[in-house]
């Protein structure tokens, strides 16, 4: 394993490992516009009060979906506003 890669794993576990999901919501239109983005992402609510936000790349370029191993629901997806009008 890469030296990065070990890096961001044990920031990423100091980060989340015990954590508990207290919700779950798309971003709104509102805030998807605000942002810049065509696509309402999924914000996944943590138990410390920090957010998990979904994003299509590094840059935050727009929302993203979400791939499961869950028979039932393999994709989370990304709900769509159109484009942005600002």
């Amino acid at each position: 394993m890469a030296m990065t890669e070990k890096k961001w794993t044990a920031e990423v576990a100091a980060q989340l490992v015990g954590k508990t999901i207290t919700s779950v919501s798309f971003m709104s239109e509102k805030a998807a516009d605000d942002w810049g983005w065509s696509a309402r992402p999924l914000e996944i609510n943590l138990s410390d009060g920090h957010q998990l936000l979904v994003v299509a790349d590094d840059e935050g370029n727009n929302g993203g979906s979400v791939f499961t191993t869950y028979d039932d629901l393999p994709t989370i997806p990304t709900l769509y506003t159109g484009f942005p009008k600002s």
